[in-house]
């Protein structure tokens, strides 16, 4: 089938097949299938609204014994350079959130093999006993699977069941980098197949918590594969439903590019174009995924304003950084103000959401941040 002829099916409401995923990937009609996903993004989102949330990153270690090529990020267990926070830290950071209006919490680290498996459930309750508001939107598949690695024997819904009745809410999508295993081997052959990382979703599902799913573009994969990646969601979201779970399943979908720098893994940054072109082959084709998260922060505030017509709804969180201090709110508000900027930018009306995305407050031209910082405080 041609490209058009692809496309008219998904604007009729009809589903691709992994062929057509295919071709869309092998074609460099990018505006149309930009035209094409806007369309159906209006068919969830009708109003013109943009929305984000207000979340902190919080590593809480750095140690990991995975050893991705492609992450800058982690030192070697016994590594000098090697840490794991306090948990007066974390409750510092979680609190200096809480000042400035944040609502959730990205909290990941490394696959640390010295942490036991009590050490997740008692940070979780203890942070839920300080601050029972917060929601807590931690833990890639990875680190699950760490977890029943150093428990007692327990199985992998076992763990899910007792991190999500300490105070863990939903589960990100982080890991996920391309769900098919010949490219897996390549990047990370210690991180485990595609199918470990579903299984922690589908668990995580079945017990009723809402999850993320992501994927990273640029490793060297083949086309079919990042075409396999959606449908392995779209069907694993339709698991869920058809299941009739208390769960959402995968509340948002976010792609985005494969950063080479820093990393043991030299390759050319994928360009704007094809970021573009994947998200919004990824809108058209998981038709059961209803939010679409613009990677702004890595592809640039230009490339984000158009992932705005090329399926995004959402602009993702304002990821304040680890070294922000409880007096820095400014930052916060730069961080807040830009996103505004961007987003009217695009024609669109911002608006601050929950983790669920439940909208919490709507930006009208008039609003400022720092009134809304004052109301707060």
């Amino acid at each position: 089938m041609t490209v058009d002829g692809i496309l008219d099916k998904a604007l009729q409401g009809q589903r691709l097949t992994l062929e057509d995923t295919t071709t869309l990937f092998e074609s460099d009609q990018i505006e149309k299938m930009g035209h094409v996903a806007n369309q159906i993004m209006l068919k969830h989102h009708p109003d013109p609204i943009t929305t984000f949330v207000v979340g902190r990153n919080v590593n809480y270690t750095n140690v990991c014994d995975v050893y991705c090529r492609f992450c800058a990020f982690y030192r070697k267990p016994g590594s000098p350079e090697g840490y794991v926070l306090p948990d007066e830290v974390i409750f510092n950071k979680i609190q200096e959130t809480i000042d400035v209006g944040g609502t959730e919490i990205l909290m990941q680290g490394g696959t640390n093999p010295n942490l036991k498996f009590s050490y997740y459930t008692d940070l979780l309750r203890g942070i839920k006993q300080r601050f029972p508001n917060i929601t807590m939107h931690s833990f890639s598949p990875a680190e699950i699977h760490k977890m029943k690695e150093v428990s007692d024997g327990l199985s992998l819904e076992e763990i899910i069941r007792q991190i999500h009745e300490a105070g863990l809410d939903s589960l990100p999508g982080g890991g996920a980098e391309i769900l098919d295993d010949r490219t897996r081997r390549k990047i990370s052959r210690l991180k485990g197949s595609w199918t470990d990382w579903m299984d922690v979703m589908k668990i995580a599902h079945k017990i009723g918590m809402n999850t993320t799913a992501t994927m990273v573009i640029g490793f060297g994969e083949e086309m079919e594969e990042r075409a396999l990646h959606l449908h392995r969601v779209r069907d694993a979201q339709d698991e869920c439903i058809a299941n009739g779970y208390n769960s959402k399943g995968f509340l948002a979908f976010i792609p985005w590019t494969f950063q080479p720098d820093n990393t043991n893994m030299k390759r050319e940054k994928a360009t704007p174009e094809e970021y573009l072109k994947t998200l919004a082959i990824s809108r058209i084709t998981l038709d059961n995924v209803s939010n679409f998260q613009s990677s702004w922060v890595t592809m640039g505030p230009e490339v984000g304003k158009l992932s705005l017509s090329y399926g995004c709804n959402d602009f993702g969180s304002t990821m304040i950084e680890e070294n922000v201090v409880s007096a820095a709110g400014t930052t916060h508000k730069v961080n807040i103000e830009l996103i505004l900027k961007l987003i009217r930018e695009a024609g669109k009306v911002p608006a601050q959401r929950n983790t669920r995305y439940e909208i919490l407050k709507t930006y009208h031209e008039s609003d400022s941040v720092e009134q809304d910082f004052v109301m707060q405080n």
